[in-house]
Order: structure tokens, then C-alpha cells, then sequence
């Protein structure tokens, strides 16, 4: 069996690195912290984070997408030493380079509750347009 390694691997006029283009791999993503002034711990293809208050956010992608039907998969977790929960983060592709986040938990007597999260984790599956 081969094995290839690489750091970059380049378009053919040597220009700019090759962007992966299957369907499987991840066209953006971002890990970022939604409590006091929000920030990216690490992001791929992402340009902006905006807070619109507690348990909403809206994230920017650098690149658009082919359109707003793609799949933005999310993940999230408030983290407190006595209150540490699994988050719920409801993702909206309001446009091709737009997602609206809202997030927060599920409480059994008072259901979703708006709050921001520690931890928050979101992947775009799709086309680049």
C-alpha cells in the first residue's frame, strides 16, 4: 500500500492551495465560546461572530455556499461547576453565507431556556458557491 503526504497541496497554475471539493468534507466550520464577548477558539472558513443577545447568535461564512439548502450540524455545552448541562443549538441558513444560531437547554418543568453556551460547535456540509 502507498502512503502520500502532504502540507499543501497546490491548484495546477500554482496559485493557491486546492479546496476540498467532495461532499463529505466540511466546506466551514467553527468552535467558538458564546459567554461574555464572544470568540472563535479556532474556525475554518468562517469571518465573522455576532452576539444578538442571550442565546442568539449569527455566524459568517467566508466563502458562500452553492445556496441556503445545505447542512450546518451543530453541538453545544454550558459549563458550570454546579450546573453543567448538554446545550440544544438550533441552526437556521437564513442565507447562503448566514447561519442564525439559538441556543441554550432543555429544562423538564420549563422546557428551552435561552441561554449562551461555553462551548459551541457548528460544521457546514454542502456546496461552495
Amino acid at each position: 500500500m502507498s502512503e502520500l503526504r502532504a502540507d499543501t497541496i497546490t491548484a495546477s497554475d500554482g496559485t493557491s492551495p486546492v479546496t476540498l471539493t467532495k461532499q463529505s468534507a466540511a466546506k466551514a466550520w467553527v468552535n467558538y465560546n458564546g459567554t461574555g464577548t464572544i470568540a472563535s477558539r479556532d474556525s475554518f472558513n468562517f469571518s465573522s461572530l455576532t452576539d444578538n443577545g442571550t442565546g442568539a447568535h449569527t455566524v459568517t461564512i467566508s466563502s458562500a455556499m452553492s445556496d441556503a439548502n445545505c447542512a450546518p450540524v451543530t453541538a453545544g455545552m454550558r459549563y458550570a461547576a454546579s450546573t453543567s448541562r448538554a446545550g440544544k443549538i438550533d441552526a437556521n441558513m437564513s442565507a447562503s453565507s448566514t447561519i442564525r444560531l439559538f441556543t441554550g437547554y432543555e429544562d423538564s418543568y420549563s422546557g428551552a431556556i435561552a441561554t449562551d453556551l461555553e462551548f459551541n460547535h457548528i460544521a457546514v456540509h454542502g456546496d461552495l458557491a
